[in-house]
């Protein structure tokens, strides 16, 4: 039987229509433009061979129903990032801050979505464990 989505929860970003991820617990903008990783064949590139992310943007990582947890590494990355993990209802369950190449991130049990952000991203936007994360179309 497939699972259906609560009423409240916001639209996933696809690859034609880009989102923006907003803290609905400070008020704040996490990222104003989101990119989805997309499949397996997205995910596993994620930002690799970029030599930056521009203020303001971030990739989200979806880790499907039945994966237990989510952690990402920085192999052959060429620049620091944020990286805030989202469990069950988008809700802030760890961020790992200024994540440098050549890093692993934290193995999180029960995540189940990851956004890879500019360094610096989530203290400016004030984000902490516990914050509700929501979805919304950018025109």
């Amino acid at each position: 039987m497939r699972q259906s989505r609560p009423p409240d929860a916001s639209p996933m970003p696809t690859r034609q229509s880009p989102h923006r991820a907003v803290n609905q617990s400070r008020g704040t903008v996490l990222c104003a433009r989101l990119e989805n990783a997309g499949g397996l064949s997205g995910q596993s590139r994620g930002l690799l061979g970029r030599d930056g992310l521009e203020p303001g943007m971030g990739m989200l990582f979806d880790s499907g129903r039945f994966t237990p947890f989510m952690w990402m590494h920085m192999f052959f990355m060429r620049f620091a990032i944020d990286i805030v993990f989202l469990g069950r209802g988008n809700t802030v369950i760890r961020i790992n801050r200024r994540l440098r190449p050549w890093h692993v991130s934290s193995i999180v049990f029960g995540a189940r979505k990851a956004l890879e952000l500019p360094a610096g991203a989530a203290d400016e936007s004030s984000t902490q464990v516990g914050d509700q994360i929501s979805f919304e179309p950018v025109n």
